[in-house]
């Protein structure tokens, strides 16, 4: 039906449908959907249409919203400080965020959060996506193969045992900016398979010394014992010196390596160096050494209690492929301390440490601190982002000389 038709044909039919009867306006439908080839509810539309074509504009179609402004104004606080996780993972967040959220803002009302808490992840998506909206380059790979105990460190080649904690997986993330010449700062990830529990802490050059000494630390403050250590094959890790770590105890802890250039083989880790790493620091260059212990005791003090204690995760259940497409299933999301505090694996002295030490915790104070310090020391890292010792520094430095 063209442009000239609808505005002749349309205003005289509209008259005769809402004259008519139920079966007079049957006939109508079929008629205009014989004619033109149009859908039965597509041509009730048009009938019906009260102004113009498609009906009033300013009359919005469709049952009534359920959720208000007030409903997306929390849920938009929260996912702004709980590190923007998606829909499923952030309904099941809100039980564990709305006390905190009261005492910051105020109290709620009754039906505010009851709404709050029967809301579906897929409508939280859905009122939070226009404001999303009004809201990367990729950094280097720093890994070098360590060739020196390939034959002393065995291959993991299948699934460890990841009905308990204690089973680690561990990476290294380079601050080098654009450049991997000269000196820079090294963040150290350490993911527990099960729980998903990550500590990190920052070297200077990822030398053998630095790493076992930022092991040992992480070790001491875990709330579990390590029984296992699984890393990749940069050099960074496999030497004497962690191998003498780790071996040189009572109980020795396994330890393992993935394949050469098969990065999934330790993917729980490597996914947290862009949640835990990158959205905190960024790819500018760390250049500073004396950033190294600032950014440890904002890694301990502030990030780690965040995530650990109040942002949720799912865990991969099952993966079928059906044909062409892949059907991925997932438990239900959980911090890393809900899942430690499920497990009867830990110690009912160390639940109620953990216990204990979130319940002394407050996210948006936490938010709060974490931004006041990352902002004096993300300046500094624009300051000294120039690599040391590159070559175009050297070809600068000579221009100006001559």
């Amino acid at each position: 039906m063209s442009q000239k038709v609808r505005e002749e044909m349309l205003p005289r039919l509209r008259q005769r449908y809402v004259g008519r009867g139920r079966q007079g306006r049957t006939r109508m439908i079929d008629e205009l959907c014989e004619q033109f080839g149009y859908s039965r509810k597509h041509a009730i539309k048009l009938l019906n249409a009260r102004t113009g074509w498609g009906g009033d504009p300013s009359v919005r179609k469709g049952r009534p919203p359920a959720y208000g402004v007030e409903v997306v104004e929390v849920l938009w606080r929260i996912w702004k400080v709980s590190e923007q996780p998606c829909g499923k993972r952030l309904v099941a967040m809100l039980e564990l965020w709305l006390p905190h959220y009261e005492a910051e803002h105020g109290r709620l009302s009754p039906k505010l959060r009851k709404q709050l808490r029967v809301i579906s992840a897929a409508q939280a998506d859905r009122l939070l996506a226009p404001r999303k909206a009004q809201c990367k380059h990729r950094g280097r790979s720093g890994t070098k193969p360590g060739s020196l105990l390939k034959h002393h460190i065995p291959i993991r080649t299948d699934n460890w045992d990841i009905t308990k904690p204690g089973w680690l997986e561990a990476d290294t993330v380079a601050h080098c900016g654009s450049s991997l010449e000269g000196d820079f700062i090294w963040s150290v990830t350490y993911t527990d398979i099960f729980s998903g529990w990550t500590s990190l802490r920052a070297v200077w050059n990822k030398g053998a010394h630095g790493i076992v000494e930022a092991t040992r630390d992480v070790e001491a403050a875990l709330p579990f014992a390590v029984e296992g250590f699984d890393c990749d094959n940069g050099s960074e890790f496999l030497n004497w010196h962690l191998v003498r770590y780790f071996q040189e105890r009572p109980k020795k802890v396994g330890f393992t390596r993935s394949r050469p250039y098969h990065k999934n083989d330790n993917g729980h880790v490597e996914q947290k160096n862009w949640t835990h790493v990158r959205q905190l620091l960024g790819y500018e260059r760390l250049a500073d050494p004396e950033m190294v212990t600032e950014i440890n005791t904002l890694y301990r003090e502030l990030w780690e209690p965040l995530h650990n204690h109040f942002c949720a995760s799912a865990k991969l259940v099952s993966k079928d492929r059906h044909g062409a497409k892949v059907k991925r299933r997932h438990d239900r999301p959980m911090t890393p301390c809900d899942r430690l505090l499920s497990s009867d694996a830990v110690s009912a002295w160390k639940k109620a440490e953990l216990r204990a030490a979130r319940k002394a915790l407050n996210p948006f104070e936490i938010n709060r601190r974490l931004e006041a310090a990352l902002r004096p020391l993300l300046l500094r890292a624009l300051h000294s982002s120039r690599p040391t010792g590159s070559l175009h520094c050297v070809h600068a430095a000579a221009t100006l000389n001559a």
